[in-house]
């Protein structure tokens, strides 16, 4: 489902040979930074409302990574900064943003054309729940009080051809994020590829979770925190 994982650096490794429980959590801009660099050369992308738009500010100059936005652009620069905001130039999520040479711009329809068509190589999502089989839930709590959001997620997790999710492993209060079964209205099912979160990287295979990657925990304290058996890369 997913490509090879690419060695990160000399000192590191191949990704699956990186268990280590000394290194730290990850902050929201490192994981934004580790799955800028997952991206394939030359791929389509589609960022998410929220967090996976920082993404863009950390993609090299060179990436060849064409961004999509679902409100109809074609070549998103990273976030605009100072004079560089145009408030006619905004990404789905009403961030202001830059354009890059050979941007295009064209009717949300077309756009979501191009979701829904098979088009785009990979999107980047937020998530309130993902279980381990690859269902994503993402718009809703469905708590009563809770404010609907689906926008274009079922559109992307559906149309394409690689979803990764971005998020903390844990709410705030300690629950997982990372279910046997999600709780929550999903948004589609089977469609998660990986999982980039501030403890582990997690790739959702028909075997099982693969742990690719922690950050300051070991596997076996994930295994016991999400109530999930968790298996290992091969390096």
């Amino acid at each position: 489902m997913t490509p090879d994982r690419p060695v990160l650096d000399a000192e590191r490794g191949p990704l699956g040979a990186t268990l280590d429980a000394e290194r730290r959590p990850l902050g929201k801009h490192d994981i934004a930074a580790l799955i800028a660099r997952d991206i394939p050369h030359g791929a389509f992308v589609n960022l998410g409302i929220g967090q996976p738009t920082l993404v863009a500010d950390h993609l090299p100059a060179d990436s060849g990574v064409v961004l999509h936005t679902e409100n109809g652009m074609l070549n998103m620069g990273p976030a605009a900064q100072g004079e560089e905001i145009d408030t006619d130039l905004t990404n789905a999520g009403k961030i202001p943003v830059t354009e890059l040479p050979g941007a295009a711009y064209f009717h949300h329809a077309d756009s979501f054309a191009m979701m829904r068509g098979g088009h785009l190589d990979v999107c980047v999502l937020g998530a309130f729940q993902v279980s381990a089989g690859g269902d994503l839930a993402n718009w809703h709590t469905g708590a009563p009080d809770a404010i609907p959001a689906v926008g274009g997620a079922m559109d992307l997790a559906i149309g394409a051809k690689q979803v990764f999710v971005m998020m903390t492993l844990f709410t705030k209060t300690g629950v997982p994020k990372l279910v046997p079964q999600c709780t929550y209205p999903l948004t589609g099912t089977g469609c998660v590829d990986r999982v980039y979160t501030d403890l582990a990287v997690f790739d959702l295979t028909p075997d099982g979770v693969v742990v690719r990657e922690t950050f300051g925990t070991t596997v076996a304290d994930l295994e016991t925190r999400l109530g999930l058996p968790l298996l290992l890369a091969q390096t």
